[in-house]
């Protein structure tokens, strides 16, 4: 029997009895103004902020909320499964830890923590090439929980390769390769803290441990932690990529790759055309182009040019369980989540980030048996409308 999710709402009311409640808010919006109050503002503006004047950030909101759900009755919702496979790999329900980097700075116990905390739910965890904490760290901390990592494309293809080589060491299984940073967005609340933590050797760990990445070094890092930093800046992206580049990816990993931050319909063409497992559409949760396209509402278009060649996920924008239904029925397979689960990590560590994830499926679980389906499967863009606007 598939797992009800929902049941952590009577967990909830049972503990009420003894007087006990939960101790984040099991609305996940609240969580960013919990995080203002509690975290200092170069971390939560660091997570928080976004590309130019928010516009898009406020966009990928917009386009989830004007679409409205039309729920169905007397079906038979008793039993549901939430289960799904992503790139051939079967999952307990359709969402995802997406990758945010330099955790360390919401939390001590960083990367670690949300892999824990993913591995405990049964969900995938994505790590950020520019994680706080070395990618194998990383695996061990979550044991056989399933991995994947996400690539920051640096300029130097051996160090490339190598990031490559440990990932697949370690277990990873899945390959998200991030194509809308080549290179850094103007984002006012960073610019306004004058906070970037990479400066601060925050978010290399990856590369200080990378010994392609310390061969081009004079000195050891810790010997001259400056040069270390300089090197990976000179490296981190490579805005001179193209297409063609995609073959050495596939040279270098034998495992699914996933094309992320495709919005357009003819750049998912071109990702089947490269023979690429998936594409996530999404605007890296409005923190690179200001003004851009809302990710749902680029979403129909790229699931259509993508006509079953790909496996098409989803992030930006996903905040609640009616989030997840309505990007399901758009056509993405799986979701991935960012922000909410980073506030989680901030405020209460791993029990933070399993009370997101929880509260998310959740509520994910009610909305789709409360609108007459039993497994996401069956969702189809019939069950939305569009309210004009």
């Amino acid at each position: 029997m598939a797992k009800h999710w929902a049941d952590f709402q009577y967990e909830i009311y049972l503990h009420g009895m003894t007087g006990v409640v939960p101790r984040l808010p099991t609305d996940l919006t609240r969580l960013e103004r919990l995080a203002e109050q509690r975290l200092g503002p170069g971390p939560v503006g660091y997570v928080a902020g976004s590309a130019g004047t928010g516009s898009t950030a406020a966009a990928n909101r917009a386009a989830l909320d004007r679409r409205r759900i039309v729920p169905r009755m007397l079906r038979d919702v008793q039993e549901r499964d939430l289960s799904v496979e992503v790139c051939g790999r079967a999952l307990p329900a359709p969402l995802a830890l997406a990758p945010v980097g330099v955790l360390s700075i919401m939390h001590p116990d960083a990367e670690s923590a949300a892999a824990r905390a993913a591995a405990a739910q049964g969900v995938p965890y994505i790590l950020s090439s520019a994680s706080s904490t070395p990618m194998e760290e990383v695996a061990e901390a979550m044991g056989d929980g399933e991995r994947w990592f996400q690539l920051y494309w640096a300029k130097d293809r051996e160090v490339t390769r190598s990031f490559l080589h440990r990932a697949k060491a370690a277990g990873y299984t899945a390959l998200f390769v991030t194509l809308d940073t080549p290179l850094l967005a103007w984002r006012p609340r960073d610019l306004d803290q004058a906070y970037l933590p990479f400066l601060h050797g925050v978010g290399t760990a990856n590369y200080f441990s990378d010994p392609a990445f310390r061969a081009g070094l004079a000195k050891p890092v810790h010997e001259d932690p400056n040069a270390a930093v300089r090197h990976f800046v000179g490296m981190f992206a490579d805005p001179a990529k193209t297409w063609p580049d995609l073959a050495f990816l596939r040279e270098n990993w034998d495992g699914a790759i996933v094309l992320k931050g495709i919005l357009h319909p003819d750049d998912a063409l071109r990702a089947a055309e490269a023979g690429v497992d998936g594409v996530v559409v999404s605007n890296h949760g409005g923190r690179q182009v200001a003004g851009s396209v809302a990710a749902a509402d680029a979403l129909p278009r790229v699931v259509e040019a993508a006509a079953g060649r790909l496996t098409v996920l989803f992030d930006s924008g996903i905040r609640t369980g009616d989030d997840i239904f309505k990007a399901l029925a758009l056509g993405a397979k799986s979701v991935l989540v960012g922000r909410p689960y980073a506030y989680g990590l901030g405020l209460d560590g791993q029990a933070g980030v399993e009370h997101v994830l929880r509260c998310l499926l959740a509520e994910f679980d009610l909305t789709l048996a409360l609108s007459g389906h039993s497994s996401p499967a069956t969702l189809t863009a019939d069950d939305l409308i569009e309210e004009s606007v």
